[in-house]
């Protein structure tokens, strides 16, 4: 088998946060990322229920998932490793819900849920996340020096922000930023600002920051595909968030379509792989 990419679209993002507009009912928004051509989607699988309703329709349409948590302790993770031997997923997405300030405070946190991922026998990628563990830049590439093989989910916008890179991007941030990519087994997908975690595709002065990602995201893969087996999968999740990281003008209406750009987005990232793995292979492993 060839590599494989998975594009999904986050359930969280598709939620609407309108005063005077009802939310899509869960089976509206899952027909919605089915008709739309997603390969799966993003499912919180601290709801069992919820987990329950999502996987059911996607199991039934042949679609996958992954299964997002945010623990606060080793333990925490062990009811979302059982929910998932019942429901199944691609992998467990782990936002770790603790902020210490010493490396040596998060290693037994680490050592302790890739333990019980091994015996699980479940892949756990931990997401590069603001507020959360990995929410400085710096702090997280000395986690890297701790844990070479530490699996990620790359979610860069929190970084772009976090740090505030001037611009141009200058070659010793995009350094430590394909480091970030190098351990990467998963990608979410959003394109931030040096001052806004989440901004419009479209806009024309938001190109810079478009193209910034797209070639970030386009190192990802490249890198991806150099480590990965010959029959695995990547995935994208498509992560366009609701206000308030979606901008909205003064009447609290969002200032573009984030579904539509959730299917931009899509498009973009598929052509990105169709791309890459058209090339001749000598192009392909760059």
């Amino acid at each position: 088998m060839a590599q494989q990419l998975r594009i999904l679209q986050s359930l969280w993002a598709m939620e609407r946060r309108l005063a005077d507009e009802p939310e899509w009912p869960l089976q509206t928004q899952l027909a919605m990322i089915r008709d739309a051509g997603f390969d799966g989607a993003g499912v919180r699988f601290i709801d069992p229920a919820f987990a329950r309703e999502a996987t059911s329709f996607l199991r039934a349409h042949g679609m996958i998932w992954q299964a997002q948590c945010y623990p606060k302790a080793v333990d925490d993770l062990k009811p979302v490793l059982e929910l998932v031997a019942q429901l199944g997923a691609d992998h467990v997405n782990l936002q770790a819900d603790v902020r210490p300030r010493r490396l040596a405070d998060c290693i037994p946190l680490l050592e302790g849920w890739r333990r019980l991922g091994e015996q699980a026998g479940v892949a756990v990628h931990v997401e590069t996340h603001r507020d959360r563990m990995t929410t400085d830049l710096f702090f997280t590439l000395d986690l890297l020096d701790c844990f070479p093989d530490l699996r990620l989910t790359a979610d860069l916008s929190h970084y772009l922000v976090g740090r505030e890179f001037a611009w141009p991007v200058d070659d010793v941030n995009h350094a430590m930023i394909h480091r970030i990519l190098d351990n990467a087994w998963g990608i979410h997908g959003r394109v931030a600002s040096r001052e806004q975690v989440q901004i419009s595709l479209g806009f024309p002065q938001h190109q810079g920051w478009v193209s910034l990602f797209m070639g970030w995201w386009e190192y990802g893969i490249r890198s991806w595909r150099k480590r990965a087996g010959p029959d695995t999968t990547l995935t994208f999740l498509c992560e366009l968030g609701p206000p308030p990281y979606a901008i909205t003008g003064p009447d609290g209406r969002e200032l573009s379509d984030r579904w539509q750009e959730a299917l931009i987005m899509k498009d973009m990232i598929r052509a990105l792989w169709d791309r890459i793995a058209n090339e001749p292979q000598d192009q392909s492993a760059r």
